[in-house]
């Protein structure tokens, strides 16, 4: 397919345009007020983003710090609210499906930059992203906005766009570490694509490599300052020192592209990136648009497709594929037989459905209940009256100190018991901290007053009491959250914390413990 730019003098380049402003204007709109009528809470990784926005700096535990700085943004506009927190992912994924309309529009036409854009917006995985803060929300809209000045460095010489690309770049490194997988794909757009290597090797890559270099020096000096933390995270996350090999991983991590992506354009997707190669062998100069979106597409999947085969991936991880795996999809469904329009229109209208309807459900408890759906949204549900039932039995035993073996459980209780007037800490299992909440809030060694532990992990129970010199239960909690679903805790008073040293005779301990149990 030729390029195609659009003009302003092109009236149906500007139909198209309208349209899609007016879709994207309404989608937001909508999104926006399905912040404001969700009666649920944050989840535990919004707590946690939210946790990070009250103290500003250049990284965390676990992540860049672009997402803390938006919330306190957002937060310090429109108050401390769930909504507010929230309030920046459907702009994100506004700004997202805009740029890679702008993107599609230059590499195809104004029609292709339409549906990219729509196709965008109504994705599964943008429904529920558009609801919540999350580090893909943000990363997304560096991601498109760095594709789109490529696009605009291909077609010629230009510093604007080269400033553009760089900025947008270290906007998407500050926002997730996932931001690679744009440097490794402009790494292979230069080497496969001519009009990208230009645009790259040259003096305006230069500037646009420097810009981001400078951009990223503060979280890379952070990092260094903190021994590196997110690297060690994200090798935990990887967990390769397991049993290696999982072909039911892999098949699961595939399987959960079909919700990420659509059930069709996921297939779709397959049968663009296979054209392509088969394109380049007729026509190479022709196929060149196509070639350098797969190369921001392919190595994503392939990457996290061997994760998912050595040890495990979540289905989001590979969520930056679809940016330009998403223009490869339109330009195929639009050109060619006439199912591939009816394949993209069922899709557009599926997905938007089932969009539809995650909103209702999530804005009303009896109809997500009715619908069987309690599940679903147990971890957003009776938080509040959650840290009502452990402040009652914290009054009532006379302790003003809470402890928690569960970093999730402990950040909603920040997050919704800010009225408690104690203090909250984490018990430690490992011999350092795992996360951003063990690593903030240990309960320190030789902690003499009494406290509560809050306990979701019977099994881990026993290895709470080696630390303690007294533990015993004094009460159990549970909250019901829809569907014969419950929230349950058991409740222990301890005092005289001392915490073992975690050798290899507490782990020997601890695998007697377990084989005992099993």
């Amino acid at each position: 397919m030729e390029k195609f730019s659009p003009t302003p003098s092109d009236s149906p380049s500007r139909s198209w345009m309208r349209m899609t402003v007016l879709i994207l204007g309404g989608l937001l709109v909508l999104r926006i007020l399905a912040l404001l009528a969700d009666p649920n809470s944050l989840y535990a990784d919004e707590t946690q983003y939210w946790l990070w926005s009250r103290s500003v700096d250049w990284g965390y535990f676990s992540k860049p710090p672009m997402i803390a700085w938006i919330i306190a943004a957002t937060t310090s506009v429109f108050g401390d609210a769930d909504w507010a927190v929230r309030l920046a992912a459907p702009f994100l994924h506004t700004i997202t499906a805009m740029m890679l309309g702008l993107t599609a529009a230059r590499l195809f036409d104004a029609r292709v930059g339409a549906f990219t854009a729509l196709g965008w917006a109504t994705m599964p995985a943008v429904w529920l992203s558009s609801t919540i803060i999350s580090t893909d929300a943000v990363l997304m809209a560096g991601f498109s906005t760095a594709l789109y000045a490529l696009v605009r460095l291909r077609e010629g010489p230009d510093w604007r766009f080269a400033l553009l690309l760089g900025a947008a770049a270290g906007y998407a490194f500050l926002s997730k570490y996932a931001a690679i997988y744009l440097l490794i794909g402009l790494a292979v757009s230069a080497v496969i694509d001519a009009p990208s290597r230009r645009a790259l090797i040259s003096l305006q890559g230069a500037a646009a490599v420097a810009l981001f270099v400078i951009i990223i020096a503060g979280n890379v000096i952070w990092n260094a300052q903190h021994d590196f933390a997110t690297v060690s995270h994200t090798a935990a996350n990887a967990n390769w020192s397991g049993t290696l090999f999982h072909p039911e991983e892999l098949a699961d991590f595939l399987s959960g592209q079909l919700g990420v992506f659509g059930p069709v354009f996921f297939v779709i997707l397959i049968a663009a990136v296979m054209t392509t190669f088969r394109a380049t062998t007729l026509a190479w100069n022709t196929a060149r648009p196509r070639l350098m979106l797969v190369a921001f597409c392919l190595p994503v999947l392939v990457i996290v497709s061997a994760q998912a085969f050595i040890s495990r991936a979540h289905a989001n991880w590979a969520a930056s594929a679809y940016l330009t795996g998403l223009i490869l999809v339109i330009a195929f469904l639009l050109q060619g037989p006439a199912w591939r329009r009816w394949a993209l229109y069922g899709s557009l209208g599926l997905h938007t459905v089932a969009g539809l309807a995650l909103m209702a459900f999530a804005a009303s408890t009896p109809l997500s209940d009715a619908a069987g759906l309690a599940n679903a949204f147990k971890r957003v549900r009776g938080w509040p009256e959650t840290m009502q039932a452990v402040e009652r039995i914290a009054q009532e035993q006379g302790v003003a100190t809470l402890v928690y073996d569960n970093r999730n459980d402990f950040h909603q209780m920040q997050r919704y018991g800010q009225g408690f007037d104690g203090q909250m800490f984490m018990w430690v299992r490992a011999e350092h901290a795992q996360n951003f909440a063990e690593q903030t809030w240990p309960l320190p060694d030789g902690f003499a007053e009494p406290v509560l532990v809050i306990s979701e992990r019977p099994e881990e129970t026993p290895l709470m009491e080696w630390d303690f010199a007294q533990f015993e239960q004094v009460d159990e909690v549970s909250i019901p959250l829809g569907g014969d679903r419950y929230r349950t805790y058991q409740v222990f008073r301890a005092q005289g914390h001392q915490r073992r040293e975690r050798d290899a005779a507490y782990e020997n301990r601890v695998a007697e413990l377990r084989a005992g149990s099993d």
